[in-house]
């Protein structure tokens, strides 16, 4: 067989050309003008870690440590995760609504990759994925790259982010692969109801169609609201359950996250399997966390989450409280997670026509990031992250009104 190639010719692959992160592409946009001499403020990463204020619980550095001076995690571990740090993830999450084995848990290379995991598993080109709206733009970037459509559920932020189940169940048709679920929610900071669950998951017994549940934010939810898994409240609905180490316990870059399979009548027997294969193709995530996970997920004290909370209450309080005074500015308490969407009465600024441009002049001017609302594809709002100091905070939002004020009409 000859070849007929007569001068180097090596192009993108279809799926890197599709690949895309679009915070980034409107990130890009926003620019420091190079004479500010304010301190930058960043409200935009969803990073706990960066300001100091928030840290891993110092007992599981301690695990860590320890397993390193073992020597004995230092190889390849099984590709879907050890038996020690699966049976570790299975004891923590399962309930008896909804009991897990380690045979139910495949670990993952952090939620995002447990994500992608379940996106490969669940569905083929043609196909499409009902994601929320506004949602993590990661779902639909994952979705494009292996050519399945995306169609969005909206959110309704007066009734606190809950799912509109009419248009919801509208979306669904004979090429719906599953519904993938947020709660607590990235980038609304909304907890669902019980009620409300169950509403979402009625139409999709009603379908059969399965639903990946992103639970990242396990459990951080402020007083008066309560996380329910939403494999608990089902007996029919097949789940795949995403999680991980970042949010709850502060340590993103560690990138551990893991699935757990809710399977139901074995619906799920072939999916299973196909995370099972999907698994060997990277082989594994880290395998000095991974033996310490037994330590880190059943060991760490109670009073390191109620800390958290509590900091992520106070900080709640003082955003909703200063950003509520800002004319032209409207936040949706957050219930939850760490962050807050806040919307722009477009219409009562002299010279701002959309989110993207209140960023950008909010950037250049006053040196304080957020990220417009066109990131999660739900414009005239910006979302704010929580997570800085109180000083930051504060200083922030003392910036945030001198600007509104500057561009009100």
């Amino acid at each position: 067989m000859s070849s007929d190639r007569k001068k180097w010719s090596i192009r993108s692959s279809d799926v890197a050309k599709r690949a895309h992160n679009p915070i980034r592409q409107i990130v890009d946009k926003l620019k420091l003008d190079p004479k500010a001499t304010k301190e930058f403020i960043s409200l935009s990463v969803g990073d706990p870690t960066i300001f100091g204020n928030f840290n891993v619980d110092k007992s599981a550095n301690e695990a860590i440590v320890h397993q390193l001076n073992t020597f004995k995690a230092n190889g390849y571990p099984p590709a879907h995760g050890t038996l020690a740090a699966r049976q570790a993830i299975a004891t923590k999450f399962g309930v008896p609504e909804a009991p897990l084995t380690a045979n139910d848990v495949i670990v993952a290379n952090g939620c995002s990759g447990a994500l992608e995991m379940c996106l490969n598993v669940l569905c083929d080109r043609g196909q499409n994925i009902l994601l929320p709206r506004p949602g993590f733009p990661l779902y639909a970037s994952l979705a494009e790259t292996r050519y399945v459509e995306t169609k969005y559920y909206d959110l309704v932020p007066e009734k606190n982010w809950e799912v509109d189940v009419v248009q919801l169940e509208k979306l669904i048709d004979s090429k719906t692969a599953c519904i993938l679920v947020n709660n607590p929610s990235n980038p609304c900071g909304s907890v669902y109801s019980k009620e409300h669950l169950k509403a979402i998951l009625a139409v999709a017994s009603k379908h059969h169609v399965p639903i990946i549940a992103d639970e990242i934010y396990w459990d951080l939810v402020f007083k008066g609201n309560t996380f329910y898994p939403m494999a608990t409240l089902t007996t029919d609905v097949p789940i795949l359950s995403v999680g991980g180490l970042a949010k709850k316990w502060m340590v993103p870059g560690w990138r551990v996250g893991w699935i757990t399979v809710h399977d139901r009548h074995g619906a799920f027997a072939e999916i299973l399997e196909g995370l099972l294969n999907l698994s060997q193709i990277i082989l594994g995530p880290n395998s000095v966390i991974q033996a310490a996970l037994p330590e880190i997920l059943l060991k760490t004290p109670e009073s390191y989450y109620a800390g958290n909370i509590k900091q992520l209450e106070l900080n709640t309080k003082i955003s909703v409280d200063a950003v509520s005074k800002i004319p032209g500015l409207s936040p949706v308490k957050p219930q939850g997670a760490m962050y807050m969407m806040v919307g722009i009465d477009i219409p009562k600024f002299k010279d701002i026509s959309s989110d993207v441009e209140f960023s950008q002049k909010l950037m250049a001017e006053e040196s304080v990031l957020c990220l417009p609302g066109e990131c999660f594809n739900y414009p005239n709002y910006i979302r704010i992250v929580i997570t800085p100091t109180v000083d930051r905070l504060e200083e922030a939002y003392k910036r945030m009104a001198l600007f509104c004020a500057r561009h009100h009409k």
